[in-house]
């Protein structure tokens, strides 16, 4: 029987680099680096509030160096219309890099941290950081990057259970894929159109932007939490609930709007036993890091009190799609 507790589910997308094709520039580095402080930072966070979370991490992490990546290749790479997409271009033809960059493209370390940390689930952002709607590319392509990422994860003793995909670009025919090779749940879109997935030339994709933005600080899309799902078919589609964007020195007066909106949603799915889906990039909280953490830390003590009160659980993703699919 599926529990009748609200379910605070925290999912993070962990990509350094090779979420951004432009890693190469000062801006992008100087915020990719801190990263490699903000995810320790965020584990000991995570374990002084008992939080279950889903690290959804790029394949490519998994690697210590450009060498061992290449050995690990899928058979099939994309083949986007826009170059500028795929990573393997700059990969395949740079001869190595240097110690820098290897620090913005792999974090072996990093991934060993989450595995040690209590009730921290390892899942799939893809192999490549790779792009299900865009032209070019096929689902054969796909499953030949999911096949490299699963071969990556076993490098851990791992097998992955959930995925994040990348821009939260899917559709029916990956997500059979996903359930062929053993994939159990998935991070949906919210159902608000302005959240729907789409490719990245969208038609108005500026409009979507100004509504994500709008929302985050006024109750436009409502709380986006949801019932544990009853009919289910694999992989099991954990909608997100909240993006939650980092601080910001620009719209600073209006901080407390960002959190209340958070915290009435969470308040109103730990009320009515729903699921709120809660996700963010690690390295969103690399400027300003302070200040993000203190604004998470408030959700996470809200969290606890919504979990004393009303007995609100913390569930990872593949935690929460045993309790769905009655694994337990």
């Amino acid at each position: 029987m599926l529990t009748k507790s609200g379910a605070l589910v925290i999912s993070l997308d962990f990509e350094l680099s090779w979420g951004i094709r432009d890693f190469e520039s000062i801006g992008n580095r100087n915020k990719i680096l801190p990263t490699r402080q903000v995810v320790p930072m965020l584990l000991e966070m995570f374990k002084k509030y008992d939080i279950h979370a889903t690290w959804a991490t790029v394949g490519f992490l998994f690697f210590e160096s450009k060498a061992e990546l290449l050995s690990a290749l899928p058979k099939s790479l994309p083949g986007y219309s826009n170059k500028t997409l795929s990573p393997y271009d700059s990969l395949l033809n740079e001869t190595e890099f240097n110690k820098d960059e290897d620090l913005l493209c792999y974090a072996p370390s990093l991934i060993h941290e989450i595995l040690s940390t209590p009730y921290q689930e390892l899942a799939t952002h893809t192999f490549s950081h790779y792009y299900c709607l865009e032209d070019g590319q096929s689902i054969s392509d796909f499953e030949s990057d999911l096949h490299a990422a699963i071969r990556a994860a076993e490098k851990y003793n791992q097998k992955l259970k959930s995925i994040v995909f990348p821009r939260n670009q899917y559709d029916d025919p990956y997500l059979e894929v996903c359930a062929k090779n053993g994939i159990l749940a998935f991070r949906g879109n919210e159902s608000v159109w302005f959240r729907r997935t789409s490719k990245r030339a969208a038609h108005r994709q500026w409009l979507r932007r100004i509504m994500r933005l709008m929302d985050a600080y006024v109750n436009i899309s409502g709380t986006n939490a949801y019932p544990f799902p009853e009919a289910v078919s694999l992989p099991v589609n954990l909608p997100s609930s909240r993006y939650l964007r980092s601080y910001s020195r620009r719209f600073r007066i209006l901080e407390p709007l960002r959190l209340k909106r958070i915290l009435t949603s969470m308040t109103q799915a730990a009320q009515s036993g729903q699921i709120f889906h809660l996700w963010w990039h690690p390295e969103d909280f690399s400027s300003n890091i302070t200040d993000n953490f203190l604004f998470l830390e408030k959700i996470l003590v809200k969290f606890k009190e919504l979990q004393k009160r009303y007995g609100m659980q913390s569930l990872n993703m593949n935690e929460v799609s045993h309790q769905v699919l009655d694994l337990n």
